[in-house]
């Protein structure tokens, strides 16, 4: 039975042993989002330093054959950790004179040089020169078996940029098209397929224009003015961004004025919104399941989501569910299947989901094209954690001062750090601990992402709290 790499490999490329070039352009929902009407905001920045060195996590998917591309080389203690652990590590591919405040992606598509590196492994390697007889010549024979199969990009989600990417090294996606991948992440299509396959949501309505909008923000006062709030969501908002949360009508009004003033400015009445009933919520869940290209269906997995006002902050799992909730899960994994797999999806979906205070669930809050926070964790869940293991993926801040190199971390950690058995806490990205840092030595504040493993959720807590104070101590001695 193949694991989590060979089964999404499989899906991606049709074929278990393909090599992937690894792109960790996070918050490709930037690119999705460009031009895109939806909330009112001042625009879609590029994001910050430390959320574009996630990019890193992708080291975690890669094995052996595998490239990853990254915005800076890794600190090299880390990299021998992760290989500590028993983990393949990849080729690392770097750019150069990357900008701190974009994706990865975006660095590379100005990076000729890499370019030239990532052709080497597609097929344009393999064009031989006419009137060369590959029979003939051992040599080449040789060299041309030792390039193997041809390598295919696999962003954490696939934008215009990615194809862009992909044209210039002749590198194929292993994704579909950008188009598509976009239709499918918007929060218009989440409701317009739980809708057509019957699946529980909450009460709402897509908006595509000014008029359609008119008559979800009338529903939406009746709402509000039985006691119920309402929130009205970016089509492609992310991390808590392009959402907002109405308890009032004045609130709901002033909202409206500013969209009017935008549409006037503009001379386009598009909108892409969604607008729906504000519903009570026990915990919050992600779900994933891996689509073939050939409509094959795995479930991967469904954690409890750890978030603070909308934002992402972790997952803990196993998830707390009944029996019942969890078969409402897989059966919405078969039934969104189907539904993707017909409009030609394929990879890694993860899906947002809620319990409610009785016990049901709402299985569709939305429905993400790309790989998820949890996708980066699935190798590190087969490897470490076995029965009766619990797990916590979650993120520290860290405040400093000056760059914190991994073996001062590790010396810090002592016996609270992960090293393959036991308990404790598996660094998995330590890259965003220093994005931030100045040469000034101006205060910064970086992540510290890891896993928590141990025996019980009680132990998991008391690890917690040791490394929390560890790292406030660090932040004390550094002077931030």
């Amino acid at each position: 039975m193949l694991d989590f790499m060979g089964r999404l490999r499989t899906a991606l490329t049709g074929s278990p042993d393909a090599p992937l070039v690894l792109l960790g352009n996070f918050e490709v929902e930037e690119e999705w989002a460009r031009d895109e009407p939806g909330l009112p905001r001042v625009a879609f920045t590029a994001g910050s330093a430390v959320v574009h060195r996630m990019d890193a996590f992708t080291l975690l998917l890669a094995g052996k054959n595998d490239h990853v591309v990254l915005k800076a080389a890794p600190d090299p203690d880390h990299l021998g950790y992760l290989e500590e652990l028993g983990l393949d590590l990849p080729r690392v591919h770097t750019v150069s004179g990357g900008d701190p405040g974009q994706t990865v992606t975006r660095d590379a598509l100005a990076d000729p040089a890499l370019q030239e590196t990532l052709r080497a492994l597609g097929p344009d390697a393999r064009i031989v020169p006419h009137g060369t007889s590959v029979r003939d010549d051992p040599a080449l024979q040789e060299t041309l078996r030792a390039l193997g199969p041809d390598a295919r990009i696999v962003p954490h989600g696939t934008s215009v940029r990615e194809e862009e990417l992909s044209g210039l090294t002749g590198l194929p996606l292993g994704t579909p098209p950008a188009a598509l991948c976009k239709a499918v992440n918007s929060k218009v299509y989440s409701r317009a397929v739980a809708e057509a396959t019957g699946l529980r949501q909450a009460t709402g309505w897509s908006c595509g224009n000014l008029t359609e909008l008119d008559a979800a923000f009338e529903e939406a006062r009746f709402l509000l003015r039985v006691g119920r709030r309402v929130v009205v969501k970016d089509a492609f908002g992310v991390s808590g961004k392009g959402i907002s949360v109405l308890a009032d009508e004045r609130r709901l009004d002033t909202l409206r004025r500013m969209i009017d003033r935008r549409a006037a400015r503009s001379g386009d009445d598009r909108v892409v919104l969604v607008v729906e009933e504000w519903v009570d919520k026990t915990a919050d869940l992600n779900y994933q399941f891996t689509l073939g290209r050939d409509g094959s269906v795995h479930f991967d997995f469904v954690k409890e989501a750890i978030t603070e006002d909308g934002v992402h902050k972790g997952h803990r799992f196993p998830a707390r569910l009944t029996t019942l909730q969890l078969d409402a899960v897989r059966h919405a994994v078969e039934v969104l299947g189907r539904r993707l797999a017909a409009d030609g999806y394929f990879g890694v979906v993860g899906v947002d989901a809620m319990t409610d205070p009785q016990g049901g669930l709402y299985p569709v809050v939305e429905i993400n094209a790309r790989h998820n926070m949890s996708t980066y964790q699935a190798r590190l869940q087969e490897r470490f954690l076995g029965p009766g293991s619990h797990a916590l993926a979650r993120h520290y801040p860290v405040r400093l001062r000056t760059p914190l190199a991994f073996g001062r971390l590790r010396t810090l950690l002592g016996e609270l750090l992960f090293t393959g058995s036991g308990s404790g806490l598996l660094v998995g990205n330590f890259a965003t601990v220093n994005a931030a840092a100045t040469e000034d030595g101006t205060p910064y504040e970086g992540r510290l992402h890891g896993l928590l493993i141990g025996d019980s959720p009680r132990s998991l807590e008391r690890t917690d709290e040791a490394i929390t104070a560890r790292l406030a101590a660090l932040g004390q001695e550094d002077g931030a």
